[in-house]
């Protein structure tokens, strides 16, 4: 069986257009980008993790398309996007992945947006990081500011100038951003992301890391 990596999957035309019509259907509603840039962006933010934290080669592959294919479902459902994500992933690669890999990147996928389940894998657990962690201004798609100001995840992620995952070797990996206080005060942060936060400090803790998060330079984890 061949070694399928990241590249084969991003030339597959069938990953391809779910993710772009991924994108075209969030797009109609108005929510952030969750298309080719962000499936790009975390792909990456994934590799590097898993390298960071001392996985194999091999397993930093599976993080970097998992994480590639976590939202590419989104054209079907928002809600269960993850859990559809896995089982369209399947279907597609089911001949060209072992069943143990396979395993690994539906269970990825089905997890990142979900703590129904606890961690059994550091891929799982390095995609909920990489996915969660990717907060920026660019992310928010519409340009009305009105519209931006009247939805609070488009209004938060406005708000943040720059951010960066980071890991360090006290076995802390530190999510830190730069934000406006003057388009949004850092406590709306803390409204909408207080899930996702404590989700993350459950993935980075099954791989035996503190999560900490760092906003315009002051400690808040």
């Amino acid at each position: 069986m061949e070694i399928i990596t990241l590249k084969e999957v991003e030339k597959n035309p069938f990953v391809s257009e779910f993710i772009k019509q991924s994108e075209i259907a969030l797009r109609a509603l108005n929510y952030t980008d969750h298309g080719l840039r962000h499936s790009v962006l975390v792909a990456a933010r994934a590799r590097t993790l898993a390298l960071g934290i001392g996985l194999t080669k091999r397993e930093q592959e599976l993080a970097a398309i998992s994480a590639y294919c976590h939202d590419f479902a989104n054209f079907l459902s928002r809600e269960y996007h993850s859990y559809l994500g896995a089982l369209l992933f399947q279907q597609i690669f089911k001949n060209e992945f072992s069943a143990k890999e396979l395993t690994i990147i539906m269970q990825a996928i089905a997890t990142h947006d979900s703590d129904e389940m606890n961690f059994t894998s550091p891929i799982s657990a390095v995609v909920v990081l990489a996915d969660k962690s990717d907060v920026r201004r660019d992310r928010v798609i519409i340009k009305d500011l009105n519209l931006i100001k009247s939805d609070i995840h488009n209004r938060v992620n406005y708000a943040v100038k720059a951010g960066k995952l980071g890991f360090s070797k006290d076995k802390t990996i530190t999510l830190s951003l730069k934000i406006n206080t003057h388009f949004v005060p850092v406590m709306e942060y803390f409204e909408i992301f207080t899930e996702r936060m404590a989700y993350c400090r459950k993935a980075a803790e099954y791989l035996n890391y503190h999560f900490g998060l760092v906003i315009n330079n002051f400690k808040l984890l």
